[in-house]
């Protein structure tokens, strides 16, 4: 004997089935943009990258820069990895047009 079959869908509609969805969702783990401290940057020139780069206001630049002098480095933003390594690339680009050896990294954070 034959499985039972729904009844037909009435003219003019169309029958739908629901779709089978997948329970786990991956979200992919933020990154660390990380700028490292060096003995030619000036800390003027930090300030203004993270003012006009990352968008920070000026008293957390300013508190930012300070970590970076005195720690050695200082994490300044956390995002998707891709936004990581385009500011990573940012930083090294402005730097460098103002002869600045200023260094940025990315890791997942």
């Amino acid at each position: 004997m034959a499985a039972p079959q729904p009844p037909p869908a009435p003219p003019g509609v169309t029958p739908t089935v629901d779709p089978v969805v997948d329970e786990d969702v991956y979200v992919a783990p933020p990154w660390a943009v990380i700028l490292h401290n060096d003995d030619v940057t000036t800390q003027e020139f930090v300030v203004w990258l993270l003012v006009a780069l990352f968008g920070k206001g000026y008293d957390e630049a300013t508190k930012l820069m300070l970590e970076v002098h005195y720690l050695g480095a200082a994490v300044v933003a956390v995002c998707a990895q891709e936004r990581a390594e385009l500011y990573v690339e940012q930083v090294r680009s402005y730097a460098r047009a103002r002869g600045f050896p200023l260094v940025a990294s990315c890791e997942e954070a």
